[in-house]
């Protein structure tokens, strides 16, 4: 873009992000960050923005799923592959579910910073600035924690690059096998409660019995053996993004380097924003949240400027209304799209609308909320003849109880026992399985049917 640079965003409104005390540092840390490889590479964007027009037209899904903040010190390579492995399970249930490719993105490699609803918290009558994330100060209830650091920009680099390299090696190194990952259908579909999904799931394990007799193994057919998976996260933190861009050789065009896929939050969307001047000039696939404040109006002005070419697999509009809430939002904004006739991928984000304290004192979400928020979802798509092109979830593959209900019934009481997260409560394995297969159950039911591509 010829009218955009890296650095305009710094003459822009800002809004969650913190204030150095150090100037000197932080110029430092941009310095040796801006010399450092990017994360990713400008191909695998481009290839990620060619599978997100696919499911812009409903011959793909998006799911998207992982930490609501990464931690440096639960840091650890069991659970980035404890959650890739989920993320894979999920994909597999809702492929079958729908006949169409996942499209597989992970909140992983750089979501270390978190918009907060107040700059300060207050315990035991103590008052500090609020914890944002792990790339800009610490979770201890401390005044020396909570001061921003920009020295943690290099921390989360060096976090993200060791989770990215991780990554590539499951995805690509066998792990990702298709027939390695369909064991968990069957102590998934033990339980009394779960029953309703038996038949999937054994539907599931002969199709991959099948597969095995004809020969189609992952020695034998590398598609199996492999997948595509990519990071994404909120590019809240400008300084960090805009130190790791990089220009592709081959287009000429700038590139986010800290991640695939990044978006911009629903406190960050202000059209006139430095979150928005910085994220319209990548050329990455860009994602927006989308809540209850956000008018038609915004929205068709955030469209041209985010998306001013109308690119096909550039834009995704996240919605994130809370349970109840979506048929009063939703259709406003579909035929705000419609109207302008823009190219999006449609997802909802069931989790951030659905947050509550609950009786014991810790803040949770409800699954039967999570639940019926997508299925509003489905419905209001199903109603205005769109597609719905995706799922964003906070999830995570440890035995976590954060979320209550679900098929394991979690309940308030049950919160302590393994309540980790340090900002938003996320769902546990089981909990986004189950939720996998009820996401498959809306898309083979809805009465949306995917576009036919045709020649030329």
């Amino acid at each position: 873009m010829s009218d955009w640079h890296k650095t305009d965003w710094r003459s822009k409104p800002r809004v969650q992000m913190p204030d150095y005390t150090d100037a000197d540092a932080l110029s430092a840390v941009e310095r040796r960050l801006s010399q450092y490889p990017p994360l990713v590479f400008a191909g695998e964007a481009r290839t990620l923005k060619a599978e997100l027009a696919e499911a812009a037209a409903g011959r793909a899904f998006l799911l998207q799923g992982g930490d609501c903040a990464e931690s440096f010190a639960e840091f650890t390579g069991d659970g980035i592959r404890d959650t890739f492995k989920v993320m894979l399970q999920m994909a597999m249930v809702l492929t079958y579910g729908a006949k169409v490719p996942t499209v597989k993105v992970g909140r992983m490699a750089g979501q270390f910073a978190k918009p907060r609803s107040a700059p300060t918290e207050t315990k035991n009558e103590v008052e500090l600035p609020s914890y944002r994330g792990d790339i800009i100060n610490g979770f201890d209830f401390t005044p020396e924690a909570r001061i921003p650091d920009p020295q943690r920009m290099l921390d989360a680099y060096t976090q993200a690059a060791a989770t990215l390299n991780l990554l590539r090696a499951f995805s690509k190194g066998g792990f990702a096998d298709i027939h390695r990952v369909h064991a968990w259908t069957l102590g998934f579909t033990d339980t009394e409660e779960a029953e309703k999904y038996r038949d999937m799931a054994n539907r599931i394990q002969d199709s991959l019995d099948f597969m095995t007799a004809a020969g189609l193994t992952g020695e034998t057919n590398q598609e199996l053996n492999t997948v595509d998976f990519y990071t994404s996260h909120e590019a809240l933190l400008l300084e960090y993004e805009e130190a790791l861009c990089r220009v592709d050789s081959t287009t000429g065009q700038t590139i986010a380097g800290s991640g695939h896929f990044i978006w911009i939050g629903d406190r960050t969307r202000q059209p006139d924003g430095a979150h928005v001047e910085f994220c319209r000039g990548v050329a990455n696939p860009i994602g927006l949240k989308c809540g209850p404040s956000l008018t038609p109006e915004d929205l068709k002005v955030l469209m041209a400027k985010l998306n001013p070419q109308n690119e096909p697999g550039r834009l995704t509009l996240i919605s994130r209304f809370g349970a109840g809430q979506v048929g009063d939002h939703l259709p406003k904004l579909v035929k705000a799209v419609q109207e302008e006739g823009a190219n999006v991928v449609w997802s909802c984000d069931p989790m951030h609308g659905n947050t509550i304290k609950s009786a014991t004192g810790y803040k949770t979400r409800p699954f039967d909320s999570v639940l019926r928020e997508v299925q509003e979802f489905f419905g209001v798509h199903k109603s205005e003849g769109t597609v719905p092109g995706g799922v964003h979830f906070e999830m995570t593959g440890s035995d976590v109880t954060e979320c209550t209900g679900g098929v394991r019934a979690v309940t308030d009481e049950d919160l302590s026992d393994r309540y980790h997260t340090a900002c938003d409560p996320r769902l546990n394995a089981t909990q986004a399985l189950e939720l996998a297969f009820l996401v498959a159950e809306e898309l083979r039911d809805s009465a949306v049917k995917p576009q036919v591509a045709t020649a030329g």
